[in-house]
Parts: structure tokens; C-alpha cells; sequence
């Protein structure tokens, strides 16, 4: 929404400074995403009148690049599987599951080759899986 709200005001012609005091960021940051809209333009006019094309390119044009640092050690399936058993009821001897115990049951299932607790924990708290930003997996419905 900020880079949104940026690209609209750099739009009405307000400079950097006003921008940066209107929405609360930092003028480098301002100048940043206004640049990349610029620098973006001239391909999203090759797509007017392709509105699906459009919306999809002005998506990836405001979403974060992929950073630098070692790729994940998990596939989105072999997550989606981990939080699937999480899921399920646990073995007879266990009141409940516990991060060591998802982890050795998911190898012993072979969703994976090795995984800490720890991971396991992390995949618990964050809900699973984050897709990177300029993946689509559903669009809101409207009217309702």
C-alpha cells in the first residue's frame, strides 16, 4: 500500500520530501520505489489492454526482489506435509505432538532427509510456508 501510495503521489507531482512526510518513510526510501516505477513504465504500456497481464506486472513491479542468502533447505510440498501431520492425531504414547517428535516422524515418513526441532517449531509459529512475492495463489472476490 505505501508503494502504491507513493507511485500515486509522485503521479499528482509531489516531489520526494512531501511524499516521505505524507507516509511516514525516509526520502531514500521514497526515491527508491519512485525510480523503479519509472524505470518500469515502459513495460507495463506495452501491456495496456491486457488487464490481467497488467496487473500481474505492476505486481512483481512494486513486490521485493529475492535476496541474497542460501535458498531455502525445504520445498513448499515438503512444508505443506510437515504442517499435514502436525495436523493429524498424535501416536497412542503422545498427549500431543512435539516439535522433536514431528521432526523424526517426518523423516521416518521420508518428507524429508533430516530437519531439526527447531525448524520444525519455526514452520509451526510462522503458519508455513511463505511464497515468494510475486506468486499469485488467489485472487480477492469482490462484492462480498
Amino acid at each position: 500500500i505505501q508503494r502504491v501510495r507513493i507511485v500515486l503521489s509522485a503521479n499528482a507531482r509531489c516531489n520526494n520530501k512531501t511524499i516521505s512526510q505524507d507516509t511516514g518513510l525516509c526520502e531514500d526510501t521514497v526515491g527508491f520505489w519512485r525510480k523503479r516505477w519509472l524505470e518500469g513504465c515502459a513495460d507495463l504500456e506495452k501491456l495496456a489492454g491486457k488487464p490481467k497481464l497488467l496487473r500481474e506486472a505492476v505486481g512483481q513491479l512494486l513486490a521485493d526482489k529475492p535476496r541474497p542468502g542460501s535458498p531455502g533447505l525445504f520445498t513448499a510440498e515438503q512444508i505443506c506435509r510437515l504442517l499435514a501431520v502436525a495436523c493429524e492425531t498424535p501416536p497412542e504414547h503422545l498427549s500431543h505432538w512435539t516439535r522433536a517428535e514431528l521432526a523424526r516422524t517426518v523423516v521416518e515418513r521420508g518428507v524429508v532427509d533430516r530437519i531439526s526441532a527447531s525448524s520444525v517449531g519455526r514452520f509451526l509459529k510462522s503458519g508455513g510456508f511463505k511464497t515468494p512475492p510475486d506468486q499469485i495463489l488467489a485472487e480477492p472476490r469482490s462484492g462480498g
